[in-house]
């Protein structure tokens, strides 16, 4: 059986402030995502700045700013690397704070999001979505982490 790797690298440091444990926060994060989405194999998760997010969205992606998260799928290869994700630091600290949330909620539903989009997961349309919400949701669930769509379906009832 091929094993469970998430390997993490920190790039910008304010992915430690306040005692966050980005890294086992990540870690724990991709390996749940792993699991529920029944998939083995190795992931590399890059903690960067927006700066360097914003290059490898103009290199890869053709658009200009930083993004929150990047999922590069690996091809096929020997060793089961599935791809590498990246996430933006201030983009995340800002969402998170928009959102109301801790910044360790925020990183791992991104990291629970991109590892879904490395196995094959998409939101392009309603139906993918309410599939990877849905995945993402449960994996969080597992984590300890609230529902990140909660606050869109409260105010869709209002």
């Amino acid at each position: 059986m091929i094993p469970v790797a998430i390997e993490v690298e920190i790039e910008a440091e304010g992915w430690n402030s306040d005692g966050l444990a980005a890294e086992a926060l990540a870690q724990a994060a991709g390996e749940a995502a792993l699991a529920v989405a029944e998939w083995t194999g190795g992931v590399v998760v890059l903690l960067t700045d927006d700066a360097t997010v914003a290059d490898l969205n103009s290199r890869f992606r053709g658009k200009d700013g930083p993004t929150n998260v990047l999922s590069f799928p690996a091809p096929d290869n020997p060793e089961a690397h599935l791809g590498d994700i990246a996430l933006a630091l201030g983009v995340c600290q800002r969402e998170a704070q928009a959102q109301g949330k801790p910044l360790g909620h925020h990183l791992q539903h991104l990291v629970a999001h991109g590892v879904l989009h490395l196995v094959g997961y998409d939101h392009l349309t309603d139906s993918e979505a309410e599939t990877m919400e849905a995945l993402e949701r449960r994996i969080l669930a597992g984590l300890g982490v609230p529902d990140p769509y909660a606050a869109e379906r409260d105010a869709d009832h209002v």
